[in-house]
């Protein structure tokens, strides 16, 4: 499976783009809802450019650690802000399959809100929802490793390797070799000793 590592810089970036994407189209949402987790840093990011203060969350469970995917979405934890008669603006960081979408719109309307749309950071074009704002199209599908799930992430793939490597030089190499991922050796120095703190790693 490939990967991509997305830095901090793009993530702003894209967050930018979005959100002269979202002001350019008039829409103004009174109230932002992150999809926990990936959701939460591009939504503040967001409300710091469409001056917007009314932030809220929804967690929405389809993947475990890693890439390890549930067999559906749904909505393990609800919205605690009345968003009744009001303009909401989904924020997710990857649109994968769309499952996400779709379980947090069904659920949301259940609040009778006055108009839902959706934004994402970089949308996948094998999705079969497409949300209506979108920072970057991703045609070739991989999997997207954001700068504040890299740990879980890697952790995941490394749990899942047979036979498990055992140093820092190993587990680059291995991440190189299975996932196209190339990381500096501090990060990988740091990843193996947090591994083995965790035991996946002797």
């Amino acid at each position: 499976m490939r990967c991509e590592l997305i830095s901090w810089n793009t993530v702003y970036r894209l967050a930018e783009r979005l959100s002269l994407a979202i002001i350019e189209s008039g829409y103004r949402p009174d109230v932002i809802v992150a999809v926990a987790r990936g959701g939460y840093v591009p939504a503040r990011i967001l409300c710091d450019f469409l001056d917007l203060y009314t932030l809220t969350s929804i967690r929405v469970v389809h993947y475990a650690s890693g890439a390890r995917k549930r067999p559906e979405a749904r909505v393990t934890d609800s919205i605690c802000t009345d968003i009744r008669d009001r303009r909401i603006l989904i924020v997710e960081d990857v649109s994968d399959t769309g499952d996400t979408y779709e379980a947090a719109i069904s659920h949301l309307e259940e609040f009778q809100p006055k108009e839902i749309r959706t934004a994402v950071l970089l949308h996948k074009t094998t999705a079969k929802y497409q949300p209506d704002f979108i920072a970057r199209k991703v045609v070739k599908w991989r999997w997207m490793i954001y700068p504040w799930a890299v740990i879980e992430d890697l952790s995941g793939f490394i749990a899942r390797m047979s036979p498990p490597p055992d140093t820092a030089v190993e587990i680059g190499r291995r991440l190189e070799a299975d996932y196209g991922l190339r990381l500096p050796a501090r990060r990988l120095d740091l990843l193996a000793r947090l591994l083995r703190q965790r035991g996946i790693i002797g």
